[in-house]
């Protein structure tokens, strides 16, 4: 089974960088078994494709156009995502997230299973720092993207020695394994 977990975002918008920053605390925190990919896709849309139709289990980590409080999290399943029952726009890129998804089921992508793990951004100013909602949302983003993981039967394992977190802006794809520790 390959599992991807992707980061998508602009770490230079405060809390649009959300989900960049917390796929580079999970990689920086975890190792994964089976290995899981975990994927920096910055603003790619509809450039990540390729990593999405080569995927079977999907989680999206981004901020969300949602009703409710700055900090609160959503998580979405891909019945949603697909449906257009959500609001129109999630994020400036999300609609070439959601195109990226429809696109690989019509090129014969594996996808099984997509969730997405959002957060309600209080600001999208220009920031390299979270604003205080969205960095206390996230543990509570990081103990979601573990239970999902658990949920398709990743062991999760807390490295012996922690990374700072460094996010990169861009599209970078990193595999991490029990190799790479």
């Amino acid at each position: 089974m390959k599992v991807c977990i992707l980061g998508v975002g602009n770490i230079l918008l405060s809390d649009e960088g959300f989900g960049v920053k917390l796929l580079h605390l999970l990689e920086s925190k975890y190792t994964y078994e089976p290995p899981v990919k975990l994927v920096d896709g910055g603003t790619g849309g509809l450039r990540l494709l390729n990593e999405i139709a080569t995927t079977e289990n999907l989680l999206v980590l981004d901020t969300v156009n949602a009703k409710g409080k700055p900090g609160e999290l959503v998580v979405y399943r891909k019945k949603e995502l697909l449906s257009g029952s959500l609001p129109l726009k999630l994020s400036p890129h999300q609609i070439g997230i959601q195109e990226a998804i429809s696109l690989s089921e019509l090129i014969g992508g594996k996808l099984k299973d997509v969730r997405l793990i959002g957060v309600i951004p209080e600001s999208l100013e220009a920031s390299l720092e979270l604003s205080r909602p969205v960095r206390q949302a996230l543990p509570r983003a990081e103990r979601l993207a573990l239970a999902v993981l658990d949920e398709w039967g990743i062991k999760v394992k807390m490295k012996e020695s922690q990374q700072t977190p460094k996010p990169r802006g861009g599209s970078r794809v990193r595999r991490r394994s029990d190799e790479d520790s």
